[in-house]
């Protein structure tokens, strides 16, 4: 699940302007990018318009109040966004993420204006995939935190992002799943989907009820290693409460990938995960909340998923299965 969360990529189509005249942006160079980096404000909670060397400021996004963001870790991390803006001309030309996680310790990052070189993004891109690295699921609370203050395109991952339209000769139409999806068993431990065998008990669940029962695996099939097309879906549940001191967010989060003709069960009814839209949502278990609730897709990805064997369960009851606690359709 950590691998996959490195996918999430988000890309600004462009920034409001909260006290200024809105203007056009202009890019954002590399000098000024790692020079930015090294602008750092002191007090979060009340320095909201700072300069630096006379020529740039940050201000505080829209004046915005921090993000609180717990996640099921129970670990409580702070967002807080700035306007980078030239002040030659009065020009956006980024947006400075302050990020503190539970200990006191500040990550930064510099997301680029959107007309800004695809060197200064690629550098973007790696800057945030290291910080994700080493503080668990920051672009995922990054990426929650974007999509509810930004217009924003998703970009393509730099090493997953390939185009399935561009390379379609290189995928199979087999309806499965990648064997390191984890299975939710009849006793509730996890297995990985390559692992389960003919005889094992897996959890299946009543689409209309929610109430789980048990049933038997009769077979587990296995599709032959191709470049198989897999659509990745990363899924939240997030309730948002705004207080004097910030927005607190509670965020639970799942991600799930399959072939993109493997259908799910949404609220729209059965439809194939290459055409599940973001802002559906579909059936999970709340892991924070020990039961079953609905999750809202924030990310989709469509990528090769490399030279591998894919697999599906057949059990001899159900019509559901829970694959990294989401559930989906047995097929």
């Amino acid at each position: 699940m950590r691998k996959l969360l490195l996918l999430l990529f988000l890309v600004p189509a462009f920034f409001c302007h909260a006290q200024q005249v809105t203007v056009n942006p202009r890019p954002l160079t590399m000098a000024e990018y790692t020079k930015a980096l090294t602008y750092s404000i002191n007090d979060l909670d009340n320095d909201t318009y700072i300069k630096f060397d006379n020529a740039y400021v940050l201000d505080r996004y829209e004046n915005r109040k921090p993000y609180f963001i717990t996640g099921a870790d129970g670990l409580k991390k702070r967002i807080d966004l700035y306007k980078l803006v030239a002040k030659e001309g009065r020009q956006e030309i980024g947006l400075m993420i302050f990020y503190t996680n539970e200990t006191g310790k500040r990550f930064q990052a510099l997301m680029p204006d959107f007309t800004a070189d695809a060197k200064v993004w690629a550098q973007y891109f790696q800057d945030i995939d290291n910080i994700n690295k080493v503080e668990t699921n920051f672009i995922l609370k990054l990426s929650y935190v974007l999509s509810k203050e930004l217009s924003f395109q998703q970009y393509k991952a730099l090493n997953n992002g390939k185009d399935m339209k561009e390379e379609a000769a290189t995928y199979g139409n087999d309806i499965c799943f990648p064997g390191d999806e984890e299975v939710t068993m009849g006793n509730g431990s996890k297995k990985l989907l390559k692992n389960v065998k003919s005889g094992d008990e897996v959890t299946t669940i009543d689409p209309v009820t929610k109430k789980l029962s048990v049933t038997v695996v009769k077979e587990l099939t296995v599709h032959a290693a191709k470049n198989y097309a897999l659509t990745q879906l990363t899924l939240i549940s997030a309730i948002q409460t705004n207080t004097a001191t910030g927005q607190l967010v509670l965020l639970n989060a799942k991600v799930v990938q399959a072939t993109p003709n493997h259908p799910m069960l949404t609220q729209q009814g059965n439809v194939k995960m290459g055409d599940i839209a973001v802002g559906q949502q579909v059936l999970c278990f709340n892991n924070a909340k020990g039961k079953y609730e609905t999750f809202t897709v924030l990310q989709k990805n469509e990528h090769g998923g490399g030279v591998q064997n894919v697999y599906n369960i057949v059990a001899d009851s159900g019509s559901t299965l829970l694959l990294n606690d989401v559930m989906v359709m047995q097929k």
